[in-house]
């Protein structure tokens, strides 16, 4: 028999995720003082925001919409591996100031970020219909142009190496 789950119960794992995401570029813009890396990951921090609560409107209009698994346990096991990544479970305070000391670290832990925030948001959007989906791919085009920003900013530092 397969499981099912509300779109509400995964969508909260992916706040979950946008939380802790938001939390690193925070601690990037409070360490660095480069005024590029600073406004890169302060715009980042605030976008992850804006993530936050756009995706809980989607929750909370989706509490009763129910997602079908094929086989027991596909999208439970495949979910909670994203959420559990280690990937997450290091974002904090002290891990960031042990473990991140140059930006080209950050901005390769915040690419990181991204790829995985547009790998478990499309696997959502796989299992929504209607407007929530659509609402879903709009802020997965919103993660790729994270990841683009990211990906020129590392460009423009590692032309300094």
């Amino acid at each position: 028999m397969a499981d099912i789950f509300t779109a509400a119960e995964v969508i909260d794992m992916g706040i979950e995720k946008e939380k802790k995401r938001r939390d690193f570029y925070g601690y990037v813009a409070d360490n660095f003082e480069d005024k590029e890396i600073k406004g890169l990951f302060s715009r980042l921090r605030d976008w992850e925001d804006t993530h936050i609560k756009k995706f809980t409107d989607i929750r909370d209009s989706t509490q009763t919409y129910e997602i079908e698994e094929a086989y027991h346990g596909e999208l439970s096991a495949y979910m909670k591996a994203t959420v559990d990544d280690a990937l997450y479970g290091q974002v904090s305070k002290e891990w960031f100031t042990q473990n991140i000391k140059e930006p080209l670290q950050a901005i390769r832990y915040g690419m990181g970020f991204e790829k995985d925030a547009i790998l478990f948001f499309n696997e959502l959007a796989a299992h929504m219909t209607g407007p929530h989906k659509e609402k879903i791919k709009e802020l997965v085009e919103e993660e790729k142009r994270h990841l683009t920003y990211l990906s020129e900013l590392m460009k423009k530092y590692e032309s300094f190496l």
